[in-house]
């Protein structure tokens, strides 16, 4: 949700240079189930436009029409919507409007956070009925440093008084993409439509350019050895697509001492035990968790056969293992990955 939140700060800004106000909704608690679960955000303007959604769609008007309240007041409140009635969804809604006007010296530490990959925290306090109460409102922690989301409002003393919403952020989730043919580029544009940080590894000798990376980061390392100066850590993860068997021998090799959440390998179930076995050949001492980050052939077992079938397939994986979920991986197929044309 990082990226998400992100996102809603970088407009927030943009929306204030604009002499626009603005509400940050936040859902802090749901009774029964929902589209999206607590956590999720969206952000609002006097002017009748939002940015992101706290559902599917069916809310986000009722939480424009409570939050003109907000605009007026300046003061936090608490709405409900109760989807049972309504729509027929079995849950209840908690949502916490208040103003989102941040100081500049959070805008300042948060954007540093970002660009340094640091997890924060974000508190929301609240009472879990309709109303305006003292008190309520967000707090952000920035490397134990406080920020309000409205300057002007610093929860305080009655926050003793109200329920909590605690929630942890992890740095943005990066995919590094080792390799720049056409595949990498359809890779990239589901990586960054699933709301990744998006790194492109070229060699000189590709033949794809920025041009064809439209929104992502793109590198140009001389050597391979140079991959650990992308700052790799468990919210990052990698897919090796140099179609080169010697190049990508020598990132697997680079990347030893690293802790991703995942690499890809692609090509076939040959291909990927004669990587790990010359792997352990030149690195006998190498881990236990390092090799179970590898995951070859990349990519859930859908039957893909085009490069976006592929790339959805792979970007599929990555969500299942970051999110321990159980799919059926093309690594623990132990014949072809295709099917037999007919």
């Amino acid at each position: 949700m990082t990226h998400e939140f992100k996102t809603l700060v970088e407009t927030a800004i943009a929306w204030k240079k604009d002499n626009f106000k603005v509400v940050l909704a936040t859902v802090v608690a749901l009774d029964g189930s929902s589209y999206r679960r607590p956590g999720v955000r969206m952000l609002l303007n006097n002017r009748g436009f939002w940015k992101g959604a706290v559902s599917g769609g069916c809310v986000e008007k009722e939480v424009y029409r409570e939050s003109e309240r907000v605009f007026e007041t300046g003061q936090p409140k608490m709405m409900t919507y109760d989807g049972r009635y309504r729509l027929g969804c079995e849950g209840v809604l908690y949502i916490l409007l208040e103003l989102f006007n941040p100081g500049e010296a959070f805008i300042e530490a948060f954007f540093n956070g970002i660009k340094n990959r640091k997890p924060f925290k974000i508190s929301s306090y609240y009472k879990k009925e309709e109303g305006e109460f003292q008190g309520m409102g967000s707090v952000v922690d920035l490397n134990a440093a406080l920020f309000s989301m409205n300057a002007d409002n610093f929860p305080k003393d009655e926050r003793n008084q109200l329920t909590v919403f605690k929630q942890n952020m992890q740095p943005c989730f990066k995919l590094l993409i080792i390799g720049a043919e056409h595949d990498a580029v359809k890779l990239s544009q589901y990586g960054l439509l699933t709301g990744w940080e998006v790194t492109v590894v070229a060699r000189t000798s590709e033949l794809k350019s920025a041009e064809h990376f439209s929104g992502t980061r793109l590198i140009q390392l001389v050597v391979p050895e140079d991959i650990t100066t992308l700052n790799i850590d468990n919210q990052t993860a990698i897919v090796l697509m140099t179609h080169n068997f010697a190049i990508d021998l020598r990132y697997l090799v680079a990347l030893k001492n690293s802790n991703p959440n995942y690499i890809g390998l692609l090509g076939a179930t040959r291909r990927r035990d004669d990587l790990l076995s010359q792997l352990i050949d030149y690195c006998p001492d190498i881990s236990d968790d390092f090799l179970d980050v590898i995951y070859g052939p990349a990519g859930i077992d859908i039957g893909s056969e085009t490069p976006e079938e592929i790339a959805l397939s792979i970007v599929s994986e990555i969500l299942a293992v970051t999110r321990n979920r159980e799919t059926y991986s093309l690594r623990k197929k132990s014949g072809k990955i295709h099917s037999k044309l007919k």
